[in-house]
C-alpha cells in the first residue's frame, strides 16, 4: 500500500514533488494556491486535514515570524521591554503557538516534523515544543546559510548527505550564501520577502524524501508481510 504524505505549509510543491517523484501517495496544503497549479494541492486549513489518513506530516514553513528569536523584542512596544507589552504582539504569539502545538497535537498521525525556527524562550514555553534538530541546506549540497529547524516525532534525525565546506565571513562567497538572510523582497512590489526566505531547498528535500521516505517503505513492507 502506498504512504500518504501531507506537506503543510506548502506552497512551492518542492518537497510535494520530491515525494511524488518516489512514488509516495503526496499532496500539499496551504491557505494559498499552489505555485505550480498542481491539482495535488489542498488549498485550506491544514488542521481541517490532519484525519485525512496520512502516514507522514511534514508542516515545512507555518507561519514563524512571532515565534523566531529575532521577533522577541516585538513582544514590546517599540521594541524595548522597558515600554511594557506589545498585547497585539503578544496575542499574535498566542495564536501562532497554537497552531503549532495543533500541527503536533491534532490527528491521527504517527510520524511527523515540525519545521520551527531558532525561538525565543516564550515562544519555546508556549509552544511547549520538545527536542528539535536544527540542520542547514549546505549539509545537502545547497550552499546556502539557514539554520532549520525539525521537531520530529516517530522520525530519525536528518543525516547529512552531500557537506560542503562554509566559506569564509566576509568573503564573496559567505555573503552570497548567507543572501536569505539579506532578501529584501523580490517581484514587482517586492512584497514576498518571507515567502521568498521560505523555500525548501533541493538538496534538503532529496535528504528527506530519501531517508524518512524509505522509513515509511520498511514500515510498508512489514505491515504487508
Amino acid at each position: 500500500m502506498t504512504a500518504r504524505v501531507l506537506i503543510g505549509c506548502e506552497r512551492s510543491g518542492v518537497l510535494r514533488r520530491a515525494f511524488i517523484d518516489r512514488g509516495f501517495d503526496a499532496w500539499s496544503c496551504d491557505l494559498e494556491p499552489a505555485d505550480d497549479g498542481s491539482n495535488r494541492h489542498i488549498r485550506g486549513n491544514l488542521l481541517d486535514h490532519l484525519d485525512d489518513g496520512w502516514d507522514l506530516l511534514c508542516v515545512m514553513h507555518p507561519p514563524c515570524t512571532i515565534l523566531c528569536n529575532s521577533g522577541g523584542r516585538w513582544l514590546y512596544i517599540g521594541g524595548k521591554k522597558a515600554n511594557g507589552r506589545d498585547e497585539g504582539r503578544w496575542a499574535d504569539l498566542d495564536r501562532a503557538a497554537a497552531f503549532y502545538r495543533a500541527c503536533r497535537e491534532n490527528g491521527a498521525i504517527a510520524r511527523r516534523a515540525l519545521e520551527n525556527p531558532v525561538m525565543h524562550k516564550h515562544a519555546i514555553a508556549a509552544t511547549g515544543r520538545g527536542v528539535t534538530q536544527f540542520v542547514q541546506p549546505w549539509w545537502f549540497g545547497d550552499p546556502f546559510f539557514k539554520a532549520t529547524g525539525f521537531e520530529l516525532i516517530n522520525l530519525p534525525r536528518l543525516v547529512a548527505t552531500n557537506r560542503l565546506t562554509p566559506p569564509k565571513p566576509g568573503t564573496p562567497d559567505h555573503a552570497r550564501w548567507s543572501r536569505v538572510h539579506r532578501h529584501s523582497g523580490w517581484g514587482s512590489h517586492g512584497a514576498d520577502r518571507a515567502r521568498a526566505r521560505s523555500e525548501t531547498y533541493p538538496g534538503m528535500a532529496t535528504a528527506i524524501v530519501d531517508q524518512w521516505g524509505s522509513l515509511l517503505d520498511v514500515l510498508a513492507v512489514r505491515s504487508a508481510a
